[in-house]
């Protein structure tokens, strides 16, 4: 009875009071025989504006920054929501280290701000439970299991500055959450999702992952997911003087059935294999950072997307057959001050059209967008971002679709 009361105390003070840094508790509340409550989180507010040319004449499938495939003139659109990350509020449960042993469990909540649509009655704030897992970790490495960020390009999407800002924003056709950042852009969206994991000790900076998670569809013909997507991730982490480096390599494997009334294929199987890596180097005041990944069957938008920009326009083809994808991401940051803090990055998603591809609507082949960042930090837990971002896709016959996009907005971390 003690410790349900003092659990209930320490959550109901870690939802009033909040500072320090983000993912580092702001309070630790004690219980009994050495378990322990803390929360961290961050509450992120963006007004963004873009300017984005018609969808080309002709029949094509939709991009990202579509406003629905209707459009006459300019999308133009005013919006006030979150960044790429929603807001944040974690809650985190330490047991006592028994045997050598740390138990935590983490539970973060991740809601939207903003009405789902443009009506102000329509208050869904689209409440993520993204992470509700735990991990016990010892001298034999860490063992997770339940729902947490995916490995493969995990590390691709953590290093991306526009991670705490907003990025690309999407077209009309895809608002109503949070923006794009580089998803899209420059990497694929890993997502989150349930998994057994493990990870090795730190091995003089090298640690070593796999991870066994739920299958996901491959293409919209995907009648089973009979077994599982195996993922891992090798990294290196050091610091050499005043150079603090770091560098990954991740992968993925996972095969899906397709449906026996599929047109193409039926009844075969689906295959997503794909690598990725990066690396970055901070030195004095800089830091440069590049990432990429190649494979197949993955998709132009999150990994294995389920055709999710429509039918045969990404990951498979009309033929049933897997397209080749691969991307990259270039970024430099800046810290002109203590408070002032500026980046710029460029990155590209891309697919090829199969050989024998049936006509058909033109598919998006390249996204590509540009975002450049002045961030002001007002004290440690509180901080301003202003951006500009240019993003353009282009379709398979050539044509291109542009757009000026600006972004203003705040955070705060406790």
């Amino acid at each position: 009875m003690k410790k349900n009361i003092v659990l209930t105390l320490g959550l109901f003070v870690a939802l009033l009071l909040t500072t320090s840094k983000p993912c580092n508790a702001a309070f630790v509340i004690g219980g009994e025989n050495g378990w322990q409550l803390s929360t961290d989180g961050i509450v992120d507010v963006f007004a963004t504006y873009a300017s984005t040319t018609p969808l080309p004449a002709g029949p094509r499938q939709l991009s990202l920054l579509s406003a629905g495939g209707t459009e006459s003139g300019y999308d133009q659109h005013f919006g006030v929501g979150v960044g790429l990350l929603p807001s944040v509020i974690a809650f985190n449960v330490k047991a006592p280290t028994t045997n050598g042993v740390d138990s935590n469990v983490r539970i973060g909540i991740y809601p939207n701000i903003q009405n789902k649509t443009s009506q102000r009655f329509d208050t869904s704030p689209n409440i993520d439970f993204r992470e509700f897992f735990y991990t016990a970790k010892g001298a034999y490495g860490e063992l997770l299991a339940g729902r947490a960020l995916n490995l493969y390009q995990g590390k691709n999407i953590l290093n991306d500055m526009t991670l705490l800002t907003s990025g690309t924003v999407p077209g009309a056709a895809f608002r109503g959450g949070t923006t794009l950042g580089h998803i899209g852009y420059g990497y694929l969206y890993t997502n989150f999702g349930p998994q057994i994991r493990y990870t090795t000790p730190d091995m003089g900076g090298v640690k070593v992952a796999l991870e066994i998670a739920e299958p996901y569809k491959i293409s919209g013909d995907t009648a089973k997911t009979n077994s599982p997507r195996i993922e891992s991730e090798i990294s290196y982490a050091a610091k050499y003087g005043d150079t603090a480096v770091q560098a990954w390599l991740s992968g993925l494997y996972q095969t899906a059935v397709r449906s026996n009334t599929a047109t193409a294929r039926p009844g075969k199987d689906n295959e997503s294999i794909g690598s990725a890596a990066g690396a970055s180097a901070s030195f004095s005041s800089v830091n440069m950072m590049a990432s990429g990944y190649l494979g197949r069957g993955l998709g132009i938008l999150s990994v294995q997307d389920g055709d999710v920009l429509g039918a045969n326009s990404s990951a498979v083809d009309a033929n049933g057959k897997e397209r080749l994808a691969y991307g990259y991401l270039l970024q430099a940051t800046y810290q002109l001050t203590p408070s002032y803090k500026l980046g710029v990055n460029y990155g590209q998603t891309r697919q090829d059209q199969n050989k024998n591809e049936p006509a058909g609507p033109a598919i998006v082949t390249n996204q590509e967008s540009a975002v450049f960042m002045v961030a002001y930090n007002l004290n440690k837990f509180t901080q301003f971002v202003g951006e500009y971002i240019y993003a353009q896709n282009t379709w398979a016959d050539g044509a291109k679709q542009h757009s000026n996009q600006f972004a203003l907005g705040t955070m705060f971390y406790w």
